[in-house]
C-alpha cells in the first residue's frame, strides 16, 4: 500500500510531509479532489481521525494524524538522516520542532484566524501575539547568526518543519518592515525556500506586501426550526386580534434612540465635511490650500483640538507592530467618525518609534462616549491646543500637512482619520 496524505495541495501542514519524502526518497501521495469541510467530515476519515483534523496519513500499518508526527514518520522511512547523527542532535532537532509549533506558528494563527474570520478580532489579544511572535523571531535570529542550519551542517526535519511553519507569516502575513529587523531568519528562510526539494513542493514564494483586512467573524449557518404537524389537532380558524386602542398602541411604539449630546450643541460655523472634502481633494501646495482653508473654516466655538502623545513609546522597537497598534487605534475610533477629524504620526528612522497625534473633536472637550468606549484613549496624554499660540498652532499645521522632518526626525507614516 502506498503512503497516502489526506490535505489539500494548500496545506501548510502537509507540506512538512511532502518536502521530506522529498529528502528521504519515499513516495507520498496526496488525495485527489480533497475538499476541507467535505473530505474530512466522511465516516471514512472520522475513522482515520475522531475529530477530522487535516492532515491524516494512510500507511500500511494503519493511519497517523498531527503534521508533526506524520513528517517523524515519513522522515525515519529512508537512508536520508533527518534526526541528526548523535542522541544531543536528535534532542536538539525536537527542540526547534516544539519551537517553531509552540512559539512561530501557534502564534502565526492566532494573528490570521481572526482577519480571516474564522475568531473574533481582538486588537489587544492581536497585540499580544505580535509580541510573543517577536520574541520568538529574536531567539531564532540570534540561534541563526551563527549557523546556516538549526542543527548541524545539513537540513534536518527541524528545518522543514520550521519553514513550513515560517511559509505562512512570509506568504500570508508578515511584511518586509517587520521581517527586515531579523536578516538571519530572512537569509535562512529564503535559502530554504530556495533548495530544490523545498521548491518542488512550494513553488516560487513570494512575501506578502500587506496583512490581510479584517474580516467579521464567520458564523455556521444555522438550520431553521420546524415544528412537527400533528394529525390530530383540527385546523383552528385564525381570529383576528382586536385593534387596539389608540392610546395603548402608542404605548408600545418603540422609543427613539436618544441623541448623542453632540448634536444638541449649538450650530457650529465649520462643516466638518466640507474640511474633510478639502483635504481629500488637495492633492498640490498643500500648506496654501488645506492647511489655510483649515484655520478659515476652523471654529474654536463649535470645536477643539487636541494633541495626544502615547505613554508607552519605549516599547515600539518594530516598525511593523507600531504601525499595526495606530492602524487599530484608528479602527476603534469609527464611533467618532461623525464628529472628528485626526491625524496620527508614527516618528523615527530607528527604534523605539514615536507616536504623536492631533485631533479636532466637536465641542469643547474630549467627547465623553469616545473616553469611555476607546480604550486606546488612555493609553495617550492629551492636551488641548492653545491656537493663540502661534508655536502649538504651527505644530499643529505641521501634523495636518504631514511635515517632514517633524521635530528633527524622519516620519515612518502618518495616518488620516476622516
Amino acid at each position: 500500500m502506498a503512503l497516502i496524505l489526506h490535505a489539500t495541495k494548500e496545506n501548510k501542514n502537509a507540506y512538512k510531509t511532502l518536502i521530506a519524502a522529498e529528502y528521504v526518497g519515499v513516495k507520498v501521495q496526496l488525495v485527489p479532489d480533497f475538499q476541507m469541510g467535505v473530505s474530512n467530515k466522511t465516516p471514512q476519515f472520522l475513522k482515520m481521525n475522531p475529530i477530522g483534523k487535516v492532515p491524516v496519513l494512510e500507511t500500511p500499518d494503519g493511519p497517523i494524524f498531527e503534521s508533526n508526527a506524520i513528517a517523524r514518520y515519513v522522515a525515519r522511512l529512508g537512508e536520508n538522516n533527518l534526526f541528526g547523527s548523535s542522541p544531543i542532535d536528535q534532542a536538539h532537532v525536537e527542540q526547534w520542532i516544539d519551537f517553531s509549533s509552540l512559539e512561530i506558528d501557534a502564534n502565526l494563527m492566532k494573528l490570521l484566524l481572526p482577519r480571516l474570520g474564522y475568531a473574533p478580532y481582538l486588537p489587544p489579544a492581536e497585540e499580544a501575539a505580535l509580541s510573543a511572535l517577536k520574541r520568538s523571531f529574536e531567539a531564532l535570529n540570534t540561534h541563526l547568526a551563527h549557523n546556516t542550519y538549526l542543527v548541524g551542517e545539513s537540513v534536518t526535519l527541524a528545518d522543514i518543519i520550521t519553514t513550513a511553519n515560517l511559509y505562512l507569516g512570509f506568504a500570508k502575513l508578515l511584511v518586509k518592515s517587520f521581517t527586515s529587523e531579523f536578516p538571519h531568519v530572512e537569509r535562512y528562510f529564503w535559502t530554504l525556500v530556495n533548495q530544490p526539494n523545498f521548491r518542488k513542493i512550494f513553488g516560487q514564494v513570494k512575501q506578502t506586501e500587506a496583512m490581510p483586512p479584517i474580516q467579521s467573524a464567520k458564523k455556521p449557518a444555522q438550520p431553521k426550526e420546524s415544528k412537527p404537524k400533528t394529525k390530530e389537532e383540527p385546523k383552528k380558524a385564525a381570529k383576528a386580534e382586536p385593534e387596539k386602542p389608540k392610546e395603548e398602541a402608542e404605548e408600545e411604539a418603540p422609543k427613539p434612540k436618544p441623541k448623542n449630546p453632540l448634536d444638541l450643541l449649538p450650530p457650529s460655523k465649520m462643516v466638518l465635511d466640507d474640511w474633510k472634502r478639502l483635504y481629500s481633494n488637495t492633492k498640490t501646495n498643500f500648506r496654501e490650500v488645506a492647511v489655510k482653508g483649515f484655520w478659515d473654516m476652523y471654529d474654536p466655538e463649535g470645536y477643539s483640538l487636541w494633541f495626544c502623545d502615547y505613554k508607552y513609546n519605549d516599547e515600539n522597537t518594530v516598525s511593523f507592530v507600531t504601525l499595526n497598534k495606530v492602524g487599530g487605534f484608528l479602527q476603534r475610533m469609527d464611533l467618532a467618525r461623525k464628529y472628528a477629524f485626526g491625524k496620527m504620526l508614527v516618528i523615527g528612522s530607528e527604534p523605539p518609534f514615536k507616536v504623536k497625534g492631533l485631533w479636532l473633536f466637536r465641542g469643547q472637550e474630549i467627547p465623553k462616549f469616545v473616553m469611555d468606549e476607546c480604550y486606546d484613549m488612555e493609553l495617550y496624554e492629551w492636551t488641548k491646543v492653545d491656537i493663540s499660540d502661534e508655536a502649538q498652532k504651527e505644530r499643529a499645521s505641521q501634523m495636518i500637512e504631514d511635515a517632514e522632518p517633524f521635530e528633527g526626525e524622519a516620519l515612518l507614516d502618518a495616518k488620516c482619520f476622516k
